[in-house]
């Protein structure tokens, strides 16, 4: 038995350190999608950049209590989104949402960035694009490549009356396709297209066409067994980030 006057002082001071206990952050498990530029661009041996490892980074800033861990481990874009699905981790950033994904993940407001869609052609094309309409008028002469599984194909379904291709799964194959002649579009998404075309080594050799096709909003995503408590303290960041202008810089840094 300790003495009643050192009983005492360990109670006093266990009632003042339990006044500053240090709990330790949540962690949420993320990937970094393959094939997603810019929103994760491979940068040297082991180093993974780009515009949702820059958003992580301010949700921590803004949150501490939150951190996002595996930014860092590519991991294929569509086996990330079934992982999500399956709680293999925790997050997702710049996702757009569809009816099915929406039953799968939780959605947080308000959209982070605005995605736009436009047409990349070989260089020497000479095609005049303006709407879809003068897409459809070339016919089977103007073909739309894109990425399978992604939502894209979707959009291009319900837009209607255009030829697609979407047999391959990364942009980095399509634009390839391109190239090589066996397709006249590939319907690929800013911020980053040009970056995308300078790494690959393709700058010579395609185009952006300046017609924005189509505009979607994507928003973070987590999974549905994320704590409720943990995901309102991420929304707040979020919506933080979006007053403050913060989004709007990260999107411009990497337009």
């Amino acid at each position: 038995m300790l003495p009643k006057g050192l009983r005492c002082g360990l109670t006093l001071l266990c009632a003042l350190l339990g006044t500053h206990v240090w709990a330790a952050p949540t962690e949420l498990k993320v990937v970094a999608q393959e094939g997603t530029e810019p929103k994760y661009i491979p940068a040297g041996i082991g180093r993974v950049v780009g515009l949702c490892v820059d958003l992580y980074r301010a949700i921590e800033r803004i949150e501490p209590s939150v951190v996002f861990v595996g930014d860092q481990q590519w991991t294929p874009a569509l086996q990330a989104l079934s992982q999500l699905a399956s709680h293999e981790h925790d997050a997702l950033c710049a996702v757009q949402r569809t009816e099915e994904r929406t039953r799968q993940y939780s959605f947080l407001e308000p959209a982070i960035f605005q995605f736009r869609y436009q047409l990349i052609a070989r260089a020497g094309d000479t095609a005049a694009i303006n709407s879809w309409d003068d897409v459809r008028k070339l016919g089977a002469n103007g073909v739309i490549l894109t990425n399978r599984g992604y939502t894209a194909p979707g959009m291009l379904d319900r837009i209607g009356g255009l030829q697609v291709d979407a047999s391959s799964s990364t942009p980095s194959a399509n634009l390839q396709k391109l190239i090589a002649g066996r397709g006249r579009f590939f319907l690929h998404r800013a911020p980053g297209m040009q970056g995308f075309i300078e790494r690959a080594g393709a700058t010579s050799k395609v185009k952006i066409l300046p017609a924005v096709m189509a505009t979607v909003d994507v928003y973070m995503a987590l999974g549905t067994h994320v704590d409720p408590a943990v995901r309102q303290r991420v929304q707040r960041a979020v919506e933080q980030l979006e007053k403050s202008g913060e989004l709007a810089r990260l999107f411009r840094k990497w337009d």
